[in-house]
């Protein structure tokens, strides 16, 4: 079974590894995950062991976060996870960095070092006293390699070293900086807290002839909810009663507000921005489109990208090793040249750059901010991993129906022989209006009047045949005209279906069904291949429709008549010779097979579709195509901010550390290689939420 813990002030990203590692070697766990941004950490467990899992877990925890809290997030309020349930530990924080400062600089101003020096251990114990604690424990426990320690050591050493300003200094910078990467990770929260906000707690529901306030979550599958003008609806349903005009830009992006009447569908979360409607409600909260795209969001850092699984693999060596290179720059020289304050002070230098915060917190946070700023536009993406695939994509591969076109059949020509327009469309309306074909359904709707009754006959694979007294009406593809024995059929060719009429044996004219292709589908083409990237076509429908679609639209291959396993060779065969990620764009419902096999995949119009949302790496929220260049590019962004972070991490740090080993630089340029970098990382992450 899975559990979901959560993990209430878990604030420290090296910190969450630890509890991760440390709870995947607990017995009866199969799996552990752990996502930092969601403050969750997911388990696989052994049945009938989750009560043993959750109390070792506690005990883990505690030993590594003494100030962390964990719970079952099943005991803890949805909201719980979202508010800023911190605030007051900030100010204090912030009373206890500035206390410190003040006293620091205090210090300054005395010459005599024996009271400098006690002016400085003041400041450094108001700062650093929890780090000290927090590095004794983990010492006896026998983990010393994190910050902690890595900072107790340098600082100590500084102040033995009699350089008390800067053993002080450190510590109140050190602490400095993780205040600010805090504020940081919880601003970059706040982001899921404000897309929370999509769902209500409250729904009005007609219940015994009266209207009620109640929890959302209590309304029931079918009930009745009443909601009025400046509400947000609070489940997905069906309008029973009223007309309005629904605002979706929370869970599409979009600023155009949607006409809603009876029969219309509605999506909990969207704003009803003008009459009273009643909605029958189709699902229940837990189940609803919002509820869903939430959870998704989410979890989607649990989904680690290759950037972020590197980075975890570099901090669990990187620290030991740069400690084992101090220990040497200090004891090396000693024992060659004999004792010298200098070696032992670059050593401490070496120790304050060796901490991995910069590159621990910036990565994922990118990823957290991009994939926030993308939901945020009605683009969903489903982690860091399909983020970089995107960002990488060189083909993209489009389904044709429903995608590129309107997935609606409409009648787009009227081609008499020898008739009027209407007359010629009352003779179809007589011969299909028996059909459930789409075709049909087209031709009926477009006929305004009443079909002329008539015995219907089915002819299978050629069409229909309507017979009424001493009339015999034919509709349907040239075979039938042929076998029938019609002449002076024309030739056509048509990027729709034809439907050939003939009254009592003779030609009488044709009918063009067709698929519109989407406006918005012309600017994704061109936005695509404007940016370099091959578009390609897979369809199941016929070549004749095919062939005129995509040169229409100027795509850069296509296949046509496919069936669903043609479909995934088809893809297979494009990828192997595709220069780099290859994507799939479809409904999300019919195409599944090759949305799985697509380096990823990309659901269109998810808006009202579980299975869409489900299926696809990625989804976007409207059925505009031109959307996906939007979401490469946010991609592309994120993962640029990611390869920033870390070259400029790595090579500030590489830099000073050479410079520190060669007597060069001093302790001030390592904090700032250490705290100066990291929130310089930090708040180029955050750019990511506001990728355009």
């Amino acid at each position: 079974m899975e559990m979901v813990l959560y993990m209430k002030g878990l604030d420290c990203p090296n910190c969450a590894e630890k509890i991760r590692a440390a709870s995947a070697k607990i017995p009866f766990v199969k799996e552990a995950n752990m996502n930092f941004m969601a403050k969750k950490l997911s388990l696989v467990v052994a049945s009938e062991s989750g009560d043993a899992v959750l109390k070792e877990v506690q005990r883990i925890t505690a030993s590594l976060e003494p100030d962390v809290e964990v719970s079952l997030l099943e005991n803890a309020a949805f909201e719980h996870s979202h508010e800023d349930e911190d605030e007051g530990d900030v100010k204090s924080e912030i009373i206890k960095i500035a206390a410190a400062a003040v006293i620091f600089a205090a210090g300054l101003f005395f010459h005599d070092k024996d009271i400098s020096l006690w002016i400085f251990l003041a400041a450094y114990f108001i700062a650093g006293l929890d780090v000290l604690i927090t590095a004794g424990k983990n010492i006896i426990k026998l983990r010393p390699f994190d910050e902690c320690f890595l900072m107790t050591i340098a600082t100590l050493g500084a102040f033995f070293i009699k350089e008390y300003p800067e053993g002080a200094a450190v510590m109140i910078l050190y602490q400095t900086g993780e205040l600010f990467q805090s504020l940081a990770v919880r601003r970059s929260r706040k982001s899921i807290s404000e897309l929370m906000d999509i769902r209500p707690d409250s729904a009005s529901v007609k219940r015994d002839g009266e209207v009620i306030d109640v929890p959302a979550e209590t309304v029931q599958k079918g009930e009745i909810i009443v909601v009025k003008a400046g509400e947000k609806i609070p489940l997905d349903g069906v309008v029973i009663s009223g007309t309005t005009t629904i605002d979706t830009s929370a869970l599409t992006g979009e600023s155009v507000p949607r006409d809603a009447s009876k029969g219309s569908e509605v999506i909990g979360g969207c704003v009803n921005l003008s009459g009273v409607i009643e909605v029958e409600t189709t699902k229940e909260f837990g189940e609803s489109t919002a509820s869903k795209i939430l959870e998704l969001v989410e979890n989607a850092s649990a989904k680690k990208a290759r950037s972020e699984q590197f980075i975890t693999r570099f901090a669990r060596w990187y620290t030991p090793c740069v400690v084992i290179a101090a220990v040497l720059l200090a004891v090396v020289p000693t024992i060659v040249k004999g004792y010298d304050q200098q070696n032992v002070y670059n050593a401490l230098s070496f120790l304050v750059v060796s901490c991995p915060c910069a590159l621990v917190i910036s990565v994922p946070l990118s990823f957290f901010g991009g994939i926030g700023g993308a939901s945020a536009r009605g683009m969903l993406i489903k982690g860091g991993v399909t983020m970089e695939q995107l960002a990488e994509c060189k083909t993209v591969v489009f389904d044709k129906t429903g995608t590129l076109t309107d997935g609606t059949f409409d009648i787009t020509k009227i081609i008499p022989a020898d008739r009027s327009e209407d007359e010629l469309l009352a003779l179809a309306a007589m011969a299909e209006q028996g059909s459930n074909h789409p075709a049909a359904a087209a031709v009926m709707r477009r006929f305004n009047g009443t079909a002329e009754s008539a015995e219907i006959t089915e002819i299978a694979g050629r069409g229909v045949k309507a017979e009424n007294g001493g009339r015999t009406v034919l509709a349907g593809n040239r075979k039938l005209m042929e076998e029938s024995g019609v002449n002076g059929v024309p030739e056509a060719e048509s990027a729709g279906t034809l439907i050939y009429i003939a009254e009592n044996g003779v030609y009488a004219g044709v009918i063009e069904i067709s698929d519109r292709i989407k406006e918005d589908a012309v600017k994704a083409i061109e936005s695509l291949k404007g940016a370099g990237i091959k578009t390609v076509m897979l369809t199941g429908d016929r070549r004749e429709a095919a062939d005129i679609t995509a040169k229409k639209l100027g795509l850069d291959e296509w296949r046509s008549e496919l069936l669903p396993d043609g479909k995934v060779a088809a893809m297979e065969e494009i990828m192997e010779k595709s220069t780099g990620k290859t994507i799939f764009v479809g409904d999300g419902i019919n195409d599944a097979p090759v949305l799985m096999r697509a380096d990823a995949g990309v659901a269109m119009g998810g808006i009202g579709s579980d299975a869409a949302i489900e299926a696809a790496d990625a989804v976007l929220m409207t059925d505009e195509p031109s959307k996906l260049i939007d979401m490469i590019k946010v991609s592309q962004k994120t993962k640029g901010i990611v390869i920033q972070n870390i070259v400029f991490s790595l090579g500030v740090k590489a830099v000073v550390l050479v410079l520190a080993a060669l007597s060069i630089t001093t302790m001030w340029a390592a904090v700032f290689a250490d705290v100066g970098v990291c929130l310089i990382a930090v708040f180029n992450a955050l750019r990511a939420g506001k990728a355009k």
